[in-house]
């Protein structure tokens, strides 16, 4: 009796010590992500602010109001990057959100299995295509065909931007949309049904009001994906060194193009202003998330209490 509670005793040690290893790694997994984004917040702000604390230290003002962006005069002004950014991702999203969330009420409430078959993994093809095959894309068919209708005679504007980049969006909002829309119980299309209403009038006033928490969300992922894009927006957006898009026909410098072109050759000064202008895209994406997650988790509480 005595050896048996011994080894019982003694497993029993082990897997409390198993469970207490595992547990370890599981923390420290977790703890990767939070490390590495204290990381990268703490090299980029130190590097970014930098030349707004020196002796000789540019005005942060003058910084993020200025029209033009020209280290060889030392000239360093973001607010025209920032508002094609901002034109750039608003129009992604308004054509992207529209076309993404009927695409995903077809597939997941009207369209035949056989098509599903076809259009889901057409949508996943569509989400691994490389960010300069898009690029090349846009600069072979949408810049020609802008270039074509365009009044100022070029190509290269925030039209294309908004183009390619819509073309980006549509497969993470689709596949959440899809998701979502999924999730939702019968019993709220059969309620609907029940009292009369169509397939449509059930699908726009049950189903989609219930998958909204969700469907913002993938909102949200989409202007990630927008405002962060760099190689397929710096070859069709023009890349003006000035001036703000008074257009659709306009050229635009958005901020992730304006770091990706010009920090492998930067120094010094230019440098540093360089990784000040991911300050102001890291804070602006912050801002947005945060934002519209707070909205989304509002707007999923209102959904439950419903």
């Amino acid at each position: 009796m005595k050896t048996n509670a011994y080894k019982e005793n003694q497993t029993s040690r082990r897997k409390d010590y198993l469970e207490k290893v595992f547990n370890g790694i599981f923390l420290l997994c977790a703890l990767v992500s939070v490390l590495s984004v204290i990381a990268i917040i703490i090299f980029v702000f130190s590097k970014g602010l930098k030349p707004f604390f020196e002796e000789d230290a540019y005005s942060f003002l003058t910084f993020i109001t200025g029209l033009k962006w020209d280290p060889g005069h030392e000239i360093y002004g973001v607010f025209y990057m920032i508002v094609g950014s901002v034109l750039a991702t608003l129009g992604a999203i308004v054509l992207g959100v529209p076309i993404g969330l009927l695409t995903a009420v077809f597939i997941a409430e009207l369209a035949p299995k056989k098509l599903v078959a076809f259009i889901k993994p057409a949508i996943e093809l569509l989400a691994g295509i490389p960010s300069v095959i898009y690029g090349a894309f846009g600069l072979g068919v949408i810049v020609p065909i802008i270039n074509n209708v365009s009044p100022t005679g070029q190509g290269e504007s925030l039209l294309a931007v908004i183009l390619v980049l819509t073309i980006m969006v549509l497969p993470t909002i689709i596949s959440l949309s899809e998701a979502t829309i999924r999730a939702v119980p019968k019993s709220y299309r059969e309620a609907s049904l029940g009292l009369g209403a169509s397939k449509t009038q059930t699908i726009f006033q049950s189903v989609i009001p219930a998958a909204r928490s969700g469907i913002l969300t993938a909102t949200v992922l989409g202007i990630g994906r927008a405002i962060g894009e760099t190689m397929a927006v710096m070859m069709i957006a023009g890349n003006n060194i000035g001036g703000l898009p008074t257009s659709i026909w306009s050229k635009i410098r958005p901020l992730t193009t304006n770091i990706a072109m010009e920090m492998g050759y930067a120094s010094g000064r230019h440098q540093d202003m360089l990784f000040a202008t991911g300050v102001i895209l890291f804070l602006f994406i912050m801002v947005i998330n945060i934002t519209l997650i707070r909205l989304t988790s509002k707007l999923g509480n209102e959904g439950a209490k419903g």
